[in-house]
């Protein structure tokens, strides 16, 4: 197998090993994209006539098979290919000879896989914002068959106020909304065609970036050709970062779960297909699922930050470090995705025991609401808080239900705005991500 700067002389084994890493494995996720941009790479060249029709005619054919492969899960990167661009490369000359050498006229490696890299991402956020919607739809649909059902809600996990199991589950609805506010931002920073910028600095053929960019279906053309190579890394810690407050939310929603679920509150019900045991305890029915989510939220900040910092003191131009952000871009897809997917079958699977709820009602819960009630008749709140603080045992038990939906201010447990969020979902669900229909 040729590499593609091969120069007569060949890498210490040690130091190519260490240099390919887990690119081999890693790049087969992009195979498929590297083969589209080089498709559109070769109908460029040949409208600038550095390749003839025939052989723009023979790369195409030659490069969908090589996509057939792919898809049949019958390519593979060797060690000494180092990378997808070589594998695919040196397929191309093994089957056309001299027309398979002509394919990286005006590109690097390096627009390459920026290339196949946007292509890549930009399908898996869509993947993303479509599992938003759905389980935004399954939070909608449990908020309004429990929009009624008080619990009492908590402030540094102590007892504060009456809420009601409809406004917990739709404020995290409402966060998912601000998280599609972040994918559609990361989308629309990514779709931008990079092909052309080669390893940073042009190169000195009239190419047709623009109609490279209409090929592949980006948004525009990544304009300035170094600044192209200098977002790698940061791209991808924009897309990260979305992803992170995707996380975040499912970890706050894992961690109520667990806590509400617990006999001693039981507000919540986890089906036993939900819940695996102990090898030890037989009586152990264990929220393994949601736990996971939570500690996964974290490995996904700590992507984060490894691009980050991958990326904080380089210098321009293409660096090598680069090749260690494919992978924590890629698992961090891979961890939003399930987590997604299992929330959604919790949400949809778990019940709500309504005793449990009300029975953890006790007169201090109201405290707030006989101050406000105490300050609306004249008296200064700061006056009302201090009688009610001072003789909490008079505050009375009042009806759980009753309360939450007398509370009919906008965004309150009697006003929950679930129709507002209903249109809002069915609009996202109508439009792609990026807003067409």
């Amino acid at each position: 197998m040729t590499k593609l700067w091969t120069k007569g002389y060949h890498l210490d084994n040690i130091v190519e090993e260490f240099m390919a890493g887990d690119d081999p494995t890693l790049d087969l996720r992009i195979a498929h994209y590297d083969c589209i941009a080089s498709i559109a790479h070769a109908k460029m060249l040949a409208s600038i006539n550095v390749i003839s029709k025939y052989e723009c005619t023979q790369l195409t054919h030659a490069l969908n098979e090589i996509i057939t492969l792919i898809q049949n899960n019958q390519f593979k990167i060797d060690l000494e290919q180092e990378d997808i661009h070589t594998a695919i490369e040196n397929h191309l000359t093994e089957k056309l000879g001299d027309i398979g050498k002509k394919i990286h006229a005006a590109r690097s490696r390096n627009d390459q896989v920026l290339t196949a890299l946007r292509l890549y991402t930009k399908d898996q956020l869509e993947d993303i914002y479509n599992l938003i919607i759905e389980f935004c739809e399954s939070l909608h649909k449990f908020s309004t068959k429990y929009k009624d059902v008080p619990y009492v809600g908590r402030t540094h996990f102590q007892k504060a106020m009456p809420s009601s199991i409809g406004l917990w589950s739709s404020a995290f609805i409402e966060s998912l909304l601000d998280d599609i506010l972040l994918i559609k931002n990361a989308f629309n920073i990514v779709d931008k065609c990079p092909l052309g910028s080669a390893a940073s600095y042009g190169v000195s053929l009239p190419i047709d970036r623009q109609l490279t960019s209409d090929l592949l279906g980006f948004n525009q053309v990544h304009n300035n050709v170094l600044y192209a190579n200098n977002s790698r890394g940061k791209y991808e810690g924009i897309v990260i970062a979305a992803l992170n407050q995707i996380m975040l939310d499912l970890s706050k929603f894992s961690t109520d779960i667990i806590l509400f679920s617990i006999p001693e509150i039981g507000y919540f019900n986890l089906p036993l297909e939900l819940c695996p045991g102990s090898s030890l305890m037989p009586n152990k029915k264990n929220p393994d699922p949601l736990e996971l989510i939570r500690g996964k939220s974290a490995i996904v900040t700590g992507y984060l930050l490894q691009v980050l910092e991958l990326s904080r003191a380089l210098p321009s131009g293409y660096n090598r470090d680069f090749q260690e952000s494919k992978k924590p871009l890629f698992l961090s897809f891979d961890i939003v995705s399930q987590s997604l997917s299992v929330a959604n079958i919790i949400i949809n699977k778990m019940t709500i025991n309504h005793e449990k709820c009300i029975e953890s009602f006790n007169n201090e819960v109201f405290a707030t609401d006989k101050a406000l009630q105490l300050s609306l008749n004249g008296m200064a709140f700061r006056d009302a808080y201090q009688q009610v603080a001072n003789n909490l045992d008079d505050v009375s038990l009042s009806d759980p239900i009753k309360n939450i939906l007398n509370k009919t201010h906008l965004g309150a447990t009697g006003n929950l705005g679930l129709d507002n969020l209903s249109e809002q979902i069915n609009l996202l669900k109508t439009n792609n991500l990026q807003g067409e229909k």
